[in-house]
């Protein structure tokens, strides 16, 4: 069985990777990762298109003149885009998420593991702990790059107005604005980092012990009579 602290600290490392898998699954679940207000100039009249939307779907409303404001719709990001290179890019990400994804599963996994045993193999222990915590934030970290990519590198808000309303014209300006699906994803890497910290505090105190348990003879008491 493993010892208190053992448990403790293992424990805290397991809650702290069972909540990234959550925020995870928030992040592939909601539709709040982008809010673009994109303008538009016809030939009469200019229009703006105001997009909130995620990896999957989104809305998007159209006023004309900052005027007339036509209903609100709703799109799958997919079949809005008929570019390939933006297509793919999010399906990377989303591929990407999905491994990050994985990575925490699998660290809590092995955190649960050392919290009520002590496996024998050695990537069992915080090795395993430290591989899959640190490849979840790389993954993470790197959806949040390919994001912002997309956006700017394949002018993504403005295809997917565009998707919604096909009669557009000439693209003028876009403002956007990061919403909280996007952010939280910061969120991850922390607790990965927490979740390292906690098993390498314990991890640096065991083999302290160990190396103090493991002194030479020398030091030994001196009024030790040797036969």
């Amino acid at each position: 069985m493993p010892s208190r602290t053992k448990t403790a600290m293992f424990g805290s490392a397991f809650f702290t990777c069972l909540c990234s898998f959550v925020v995870i699954c928030v992040v592939l679940a909601t539709q709040h990762w982008m809010s673009s207000e994109v303008r538009f100039l016809g030939t009469n009249s200019s229009t703006t298109v105001s997009l909130i939307y995620g990896l999957f779907s989104g809305t998007c409303a159209q006023s004309i003149d900052a005027g007339l404001q036509l209903s609100t719709k709703t799109f799958t990001v997919a079949d809005n885009l008929s570019n390939t290179t933006a297509k793919s890019m999010i399906t990377a990400i989303i591929v990407i998420l999905v491994l990050s994804l994985l990575s925490s599963l699998l660290s809590s996994g092995f955190t649960c593991t050392n919290t009520v045993s002590n496996p024998y193999q050695t990537f069992l222990g915080p090795i395993g702990v430290y591989t899959w915590n640190s490849l979840c934030g790389i993954f993470t970290l790197t959806a949040m790059i390919l994001f912002p990519v997309s956006i700017e590198e394949n002018s993504l808000s403005v295809k997917l107005a565009q998707g919604c309303f096909a009669f557009l014209q000439t693209h003028v300006k876009s403002e956007h604005t990061y919403g909280y699906s996007y952010w939280i994803m910061l969120l991850v890497i922390f607790l990965n980092i927490v979740s390292i910290t906690i098993i390498y505090f314990y991890d640096h105190a065991r083999y302290s012990k160990k190396k103090e348990q493991e002194r030479p003879i020398e030091n030994a008491p001196k009024d030790v009579i040797l036969f």
